[in-house]
């Protein structure tokens, strides 16, 4: 899943980053909203986590492009006002959940999965499909039974495969995805992360590549 955490305090930002990154999640950083809109015009993000009061841009100009747009992202504001009437501007404004600082890490990262199966065709926290169990909050994946311990990326890579239910998915997709904005575009990192998932998966494969196309689980 790809998401940008729009935030003005540097290392909140880079924190919340680093924790969704834990979570096998590709994030882009933004410090104030003009560069949040430079980024979202480039890329397809699942979810915007984005402060009200930014500088440059406000924040509630953010999200009124994002909406206007008409982008499938889904936005998560954060705001320091508790207030009732606070919270109740950020929803109207068109954000689709509002957490509150100071806010605990694992919070948000709910929050985040949550809103990113809603930002697309919607799908079971637990993604299962040829022998193969992936749980996404648990961040643990099965095969037949036995446990795969997998690395971020390859979780990544997995998770969108199984999401795409026997569709193709593309190189250029997954790099999207499961990448963040310094990903080389040329980059060999899909191919030899699919080549490790056929490798601890086992046999018989069960990722196909399909020419010209992409992989897929069928």
């Amino acid at each position: 899943m790809r998401v940008l955490v729009v935030e003005d305090e540097p290392k909140l930002a880079d924190t919340i980053a680093e924790w969704l990154r834990e979570e096998a999640h590709a994030v882009d950083v933004a410090y104030d909203g003009d560069a949040a809109l430079e980024r979202l015009a480039v890329h397809d993000y699942d979810v915007v986590v984005l402060d009200r009061s930014l500088p440059v841009v406000h924040g509630d100009d953010v999200c009124r492009e994002i909406v206007g747009a008409g982008s499938s992202a889904r936005v998560l504001m954060l705001t320091a006002a508790a207030e009732v009437t606070d919270r109740v501007e950020g929803l109207t404004l068109g954000a689709d959940d509002y957490l509150v600082k100071p806010f605990a890490f694992a919070e948000l990262a709910a929050r985040v999965q949550s809103l990113g199966r809603r930002s697309r065709p919607a799908a079971p926290p637990v993604l299962s499909r040829a022998g193969v169990t992936l749980d996404q909050a648990l961040h643990k994946v099965f095969r037949d039974g036995s446990y795969v311990p997998l690395a971020k990326k390859e979780f990544g890579v997995l998770a969108e495969l199984l999401r795409a239910n026997g569709a193709p998915v593309s190189a250029e997709f997954l790099l999207e995805k499961v990448w963040d904005e310094h990903a080389d575009p040329f980059s060999p990192a899909v191919r030899l992360t699919i080549l490790k998932l056929r490798r601890k998966l086992g046999d018989p494969p069960i990722i196909e590549t399909v020419t010209a196309v992409g992989y897929r689980i069928p």
